[in-house]
């Protein structure tokens, strides 16, 4: 039996392909001008798919969603619209759309949305919840979080994921750029064409001007054969510019222009090649001040900045600390054909003080020398090398709007950090009582603060 899809556009030619495209792929398509139309088809026939216009005279396409889910709850509704919008793919995601396309539309994007909403396979989204699962091309990646931040970013990029918008994503090193770069090509609708990433950081100018566009034989000596650029080569997919701040001017010009016009003139070309690609581009910088500074163009900058996400720090995620420990633990241990080993509360408390300036990346490299280096069941303090334990930061990033609890909570675990554990200097540099620091350390739950003897054994 075949599945019975609606498409409902009061434009005739859109909907007349649609249908027929639809109908090549096997389905049994049907039609409505418009919103009155399809709702009184799906009272009277079994949809299994209805894909709507949003821009429609008298009843819109998220009227036509809301009194879609209304008779039929369980019926997978997709919204097409001409301007893609996050506001938009909001919008109709808070209405119950299962997904949102853009115009043009594909054969083979309106193809695979249908099939995907049939099986009800992630249309994009990832589901905001404590643990978000992702599965990229030959390796199982995740992405944990317990903290409110994170887990709003991961619903903005639910969100922009099955669009082409170009994103920014900012954050210090370690703290997951390419991750998230990775989860928005595989929720995304080109999730079955390639991810390339380049690294601008890794290669000088002249070779990144070639890497990313490619160049014909004999354009520069030592050009023996013709190079296709990783532009060309992410053609229907996504490109990944990591830290894009360390391009140089004449490469972001060539850029500009090649995001301009969707097409990159190879080095020694004579014509230009047109490319269909997705832009997500990342720096550890702050892109803004490399504006102002001169040493980003302001127009390149505008271009990529459509939706910017801002990855927190690890620092600002101390809640998430215990989780990606234990994490990686259990994934090193069998990785490293070891029992899977459980940290102490002592060694958690000592992980939760540390400021990790390598954020994520950090974290895991010092858990696998915990993991390699433990001969117990259990990992304690004397396990934990870190990379610079004895320089925690001198400063407290704290969001707008944190409460004086917490924010008195984290200057008096910080200055601990600081004094190492020295509970009296606390108190000192403080200004207070170090048994106030002690009904402090317990109010905050901190029985077992680390002492300045356990650092030291380290």
């Amino acid at each position: 039996m075949r599945d019975h899809i609606l498409i409902v556009d009061d434009h005739l030619p859109v909907c007349k392909s649609l249908s027929e495209v639809l109908k090549r792929a096997g389905y049994d398509a049907h039609m409505a001008s418009n919103g009155y139309e399809a709702l009184e088809a799906i009272r009277q026939k079994q949809f299994s798919v209805v894909v709507t216009d949003i821009d429609m005279p008298k009843m819109d396409g998220l009227e036509v969603l809301q009194r879609a889910k209304a008779l039929v709850p369980d019926m997978a509704v997709v919204v097409i619209t001409g301007c893609a919008t996050v506001d938009t793919a909001v919008t109709a995601m808070k209405h119950g759309a299962y997904d949102y396309i853009t115009k043009p539309i594909s054969s083979d994007k309106i193809k695979a949305v249908v099939r995907n909403a049939l099986t009800r396979a992630p249309a994009g989204a990832i589901a905001p919840q404590q643990t978000v699962k992702i599965t990229p091309t030959s390796m199982t990646r995740r992405i944990i979080t317990a903290d409110p931040q994170m887990l709003d970013i991961l619903n903005m990029i639910s969100l922009v994921a099955p669009t082409d918008s170009t994103v920014m994503v900012q954050g210090e090193s370690g703290t997951g750029k390419e991750l998230i770069a990775r989860a928005i090509h595989e929720h995304s609708l080109r999730s079955r064409g390639p991810f390339i990433a380049v690294n601008c950081a890794a290669l000088p100018e002249g070779l990144l001007e070639s890497e990313l566009f490619g160049h014909e034989r004999g354009a520069f000596t030592g050009a023996i054969a013709k190079r296709i650029g990783k532009l060309e080569m992410a053609n229907g997919g996504t490109i990944l510019l990591d830290e894009i701040s360390e391009m140089t001017k004449p490469c972001q010009a060539k850029l500009l222009r090649a995001i301009q016009e969707r097409e990159v003139d190879r080095v020694g070309g004579g014509r230009p090649i047109k490319v269909d690609v997705r832009i997500i581009a990342t720096t550890n910088k702050v892109l803004s001040e490399e504006v102002d500074n001169g040493n980003f163009r302001e127009d390149l900058f505008y271009r990529l900045f459509v939706v910017p996400v801002f990855l927190p720090p690890l620092r600002e995620r101390k809640d998430d600390i215990p989780m990606l420990a234990q994490y990686f633990t259990q994934r090193l241990c069998d990785r490293m054909r070891k029992k899977t080993k459980t940290i102490s509360p002592k060694a958690i408390e000592l992980l939760k003080l540390y400021p990790w300036q390598g954020n994520v990346r950090e974290l895991e490299f010092t858990m696998e020398r915990a993991v390699a280096l433990s001969q117990k069941d259990v990992i304690t303090p004397a396990d934990l090398i870190f990379t610079n334990r004895r320089v925690p930061s001198n400063y407290i990033s704290l969001k707008i709007g944190t409460s004086l609890y917490n924010v008195e909570r984290e200057f008096i675990l910080r200055t601990l950090e600081k004094s190492d554990g020295n509970k009296q200097r606390t108190a000192d540099v403080l200004g207070i009582t170090s048994k106030t620091i002690r009904n402090k350390l317990q109010q905050y739950g901190h029985n077992e603060v680390i002492e300045a003897g356990d650092i030291t054994e380290l």
